[in-house]
């Protein structure tokens, strides 16, 4: 799939703006690596972290006798910065249009909650409450739903696949709270709603921003927020400024083993059910992103579109018998490299060399 979009949303003065603009400094390190990112004004485009691709970078360099290592190609992530929203976003308050259209486009939605005080910050709701702010949104979410339910409750028109009666049943459930992906549907039933872009039905990754020290479970705990993880915007913004190193050395001593940008990104991938397999050769070495369960052709697909319709197999190895052999030639001579075919569905990690009609 092309690359993984993440909304982040929030009410104002939350630290999404800090947490974002922490994302594009990463991004502008990215970006002086690896031009062929598009950058546009409210993205931020950041590589996957994925330290097995150095690892096939030096043995490729090693085994091919190159002078130095491939070009390495992460996969990637945008995170999209939509405008706060506030009370009544869905009767077109703020920004509020131009919030529930952005939300649209993104494939998950992470949700800035605020957990830290301080008094030079003002909040918008005039005191920090994490679980008043999450129903604020949750409602304008549901409203912005309800009323694109209501406009096609009565739709008669033979192409469209939803029914009256699938559109009364959510828009019941949604009257109670509850959100679209949360209302139980039929696989059918979930297809045949795509088309109404609902936005309850995008899956949310709770992030609290909070001052050093919180824990996540404890606030999951508190709140019943789930997936949820705690991050501080101001850690990850003066991260950011820092050389890898430095990095390093500032997250030991805060006694984190990695930065919470990371963290961000692996919950994203996991709660999408996403995983990457990984190509390596003299013009590159690149991890590629596809949904767990996907087939060697659609994979193969996600290379380029041409090379689905022209599979014959695929040279298939797993990365540590990878790296323990040192690359193609001791592992097909061990015999290590699998033919596979049609119905073999890819694992993360794979190393996989694709065989296509021209």
């Amino acid at each position: 799939m092309s690359s993984v979009s993440v909304g982040i949303v929030g009410l104002p003065n939350v630290g999404k703006s800090t947490l974002f603009n922490a994302l594009l400094k990463r991004q502008t390190a990215f970006v002086a690596n690896y031009p062929f990112a598009t950058i546009e004004p409210n993205i931020g485009v950041v590589p996957v972290p994925d330290p097995r691709l150095e690892r096939l970078a030096k043995i490729t360099k090693e085994e091919i006798k190159m002078d130095k290592l491939p070009p390495i190609l992460p996969a990637t992530v945008q995170f999209v910065d939509i405008a706060g929203l506030v009370s009544g976003a869905a009767e077109g308050e703020g920004l509020g249009n131009k919030f529930l259209s952005h939300i649209r486009e993104v494939n998950i939605i992470c949700h800035v909650v605020r957990f830290f005080e301080d008094t030079n910050i003002i909040h918008v709701s005039g005191s920090v409450d994490a679980k008043r702010d999450v129903e604020i949104i949750k409602a304008e979410l549901i409203l912005a739903d309800l009323q694109t339910l209501s406009k096609n409750k009565d739709t008669k028109n033979k192409e469209v696949k939803f029914t009256p009666e699938l559109v009364g049943k959510l828009i019941n459930e949604l009257d109670k709270g509850i959100l679209a992906k949360d209302v139980n549907l039929t696989d059918e039933e979930k297809e045949a709603i795509k088309d109404l872009h609902l936005l309850t039905m995008k899956p949310v990754i709770y992030v609290a921003n909070v001052a050093e020290g919180a824990i996540a479970k404890e606030l999951q705990d508190t709140f019943g927020l789930k997936p949820i993880m705690s991050i501080s915007a101001k850690i990850e913004s003066e991260l950011s400024s820092l050389s890898e190193e430095e990095q390093m050395a500032y997250l030991a001593e805060l006694g984190m083993k990695e930065a919470g940008l990371d963290r961000l990104i692996r919950l994203a991938y996991e709660s999408l059910g996403l995983i990457s397999f990984l190509t390596c050769g003299e013009k590159e070495v690149r991890a590629w992103t596809i949904e767990k369960g996907m087939k060697a052709p659609q994979a193969a697909g996600v290379i380029h579109t041409d090379f689905e319709k022209g599979f014959i197999k695929s040279d298939t190895v797993s990365f540590d018998e990878f790296v323990k052999y040192g690359g193609w030639t001791k592992c097909r001579e061990v015999g290590k490299v699998r033919m596979e075919g049609r119905d073999y569905i890819i694992r993360d990690g794979d190393v996989v060399e694709f065989k296509v009609n021209a």
